[in-house]
């Protein structure tokens, strides 16, 4: 039987990082994630379009891995 958890720090800040930017590409544009994703592409070096596929896939993401932070221990 699986006993819930509380999930760890990074992955909260990885899957609202992740449900932001879903949001932010699908529903409604929100500015400070914009400029953060243009600030990380910049900082990375390179530079990749984030779809509406792909954000609807990162709102999944975001979700799916709150959800194995607080049933698998350790994530």
């Amino acid at each position: 039987m699986l006993n819930p958890n509380a999930p760890r720090l990074v992955t909260v800040v990885l899957a609202l990082a992740l449900v932001l930017v879903g949001l932010s590409a699908t529903v409604l544009p929100i500015d400070f994630v914009n400029e953060a994703l243009a600030y990380v592409q910049t900082a990375a070096g390179f530079e990749f379009q984030v779809t509406t596929q792909l954000a609807w896939l990162f709102l999944f993401a975001g979700n799916a891995l709150l959800v194995a932070g607080s049933l698998l221990p350790g994530i």
